[in-house]
């Protein structure tokens, strides 16, 4: 019985130091110096802002066109122009073609035009030798019917059919003499339409850049051989490689996420590792179609490269938009909280006192994200420090602090 009641003296002893901590416990917390002296915290503004989203692609800057420089026709190279490296403009001289041929050519033309031309004098000379002849014999028979007509058996019928014969043979005579007219004129008209072939093919022995550019490849020298290029002449040699540079493109495999959010026109930042530098850019083009193999769509860059800064096969990275949201409500990433898929913030009221909201976020980019819903307003501090020890209706000192991050704000 002893032993008994000194477990219920223990036991009482026990309780009474506990509530006795507790007390101090809730003492101190409640005290007027700890009320005096809140936990400082780093806050941020809530502010309007505009946000977008990026995607980060990378590819190798193309000439915006590239061409090999052929020649129409065959001959040596009489004469080049342009070495690897040389800038040139549109329609200059890059090289000449020795064909010498092709003059033999335009002389057989002319001398063909002149040949079709002494035809075409005699044929005329023809036609009024027989046009002459056909007046007499028409007149000889006009006169014979008149007398056979006035006096009947005057003049046998045998010479009054002669003479029409005779008008006849020359009639016949003048139209063959104006068909030999038509023929000559035609010849002189095909001579001269070879004529203009050969000049113009004769032309091509002119080589000249077809557009504003630089020489990237130089294949064939001076007395090189070059045969003419055609489509079914693949082993015909190109002169040289002509690259338009001004004007360069980046091709970008856009995944299929992202293609309903490429628009015409969009302006891109291009960043140049090997320079250091960003250039602007804009979508000028895509392919309107995802290929099956890869998921993606091709989707054209161009960037302008007036000052020749840029040299094809460089790469680069594009932070291509696929966002944009103007004047909205954000607040730094660093003020998220996300837990059990919940978003929540630890907005600091004017009066110091902690609470906590849940919000309903939007667009994102790499400072700020756009608050959608929620109890917050423009201009309320949010925490953006450690939120350890943080609870519902705590005291805390707000201390603004700047990100190294952060975004100009709108007012």
């Amino acid at each position: 019985m002893t032993q008994c009641r000194k477990f219920v003296l223990l036991g009482v002893l026990g309780s009474a130091t506990f509530s006795s901590a507790c007390s101090h416990s809730v003492a101190v917390a409640n005290s007027p110096q700890a009320a005096s002296n809140p936990p400082v915290v780093a806050v941020a503004k809530a502010a309007h802002a505009d946000l977008s989203s990026s995607l980060i692609l990378t590819a190798e800057f193309e000439p915006f066109q590239e061409i090999d420089v052929m020649a129409k026709v065959s001959g040596y190279i009489r004469e080049i122009k342009v070495d690897i490296g040389d800038r040139v403009k549109e329609g200059q001289l890059l090289a000449t073609l020795d064909v010498p041929e092709m003059q033999d050519d335009l002389n057989r033309a002319a001398a063909a035009i002149d040949e079709a031309n002494a035809e075409l004098a005699a044929a005329r000379d023809d036609l009024q030798r027989a046009q002459s002849a056909h007046e007499i014999a028409h007149l000889s028979y006009s006169r014979i019917l008149d007398v056979s007509r006035r006096e009947p058996g005057l003049v046998p019928q045998q010479d009054v059919d002669e003479a029409h014969s005779r008008d006849l043979v020359a009639e016949a005579q003048v139209a063959g003499a104006q068909a030999r007219i038509t023929a000559c004129e035609q010849r002189i008209r095909v001579s001269q339409a070879e004529q203009a072939r050969i000049k113009t093919l004769y032309q091509y022995a002119v080589i000249t850049a077809p557009f504003a550019g630089v020489v990237t490849k130089r294949y064939a020298n001076e007395g090189s051989l070059i045969q003419a290029g055609t489509s079914s002449q693949t082993q015909a040699m190109p002169v040289v490689r002509l690259s338009e540079n001004r004007l360069l493109r980046l091709s970008l495999p856009v995944p299929e996420s992202a293609v309903p959010l490429v628009h015409l026109g969009e302006p891109v930042d291009v960043q140049v590792s090997a320079l250091h530098r960003t250039f602007p850019g804009r979508v000028a083009r895509f392919a309107d179609k995802v290929d099956e193999a890869t998921r993606t769509m091709k989707t054209e860059v161009d960037v302008p490269n007036a000052s020749l800064e840029l040299v094809p096969g460089m790469y680069a990275e594009v932070d291509l938009i696929t966002q944009r949201r103007r004047d909205v409500l954000s607040v730094p990433v660093e003020a998220l909280d996300v837990a059990d898929s919940s978003t929540q913030l630890f907005a600091v009221r004017p009066d110091g006192v902690i609470h906590i909201i849940f919000i309903r976020t939007g667009i994102e980019d790499a400072e700020r994200v756009e608050v959608q819903s929620g109890d917050l307003k423009d201009g309320d501090d949010v925490v953006i420090g450690s939120r350890a020890g943080l609870m519902e209706g705590m005291k805390v000192q707000p201390k603004i602090t700047t990100l190294a991050s952060a975004v100009t704000l709108k007012p």
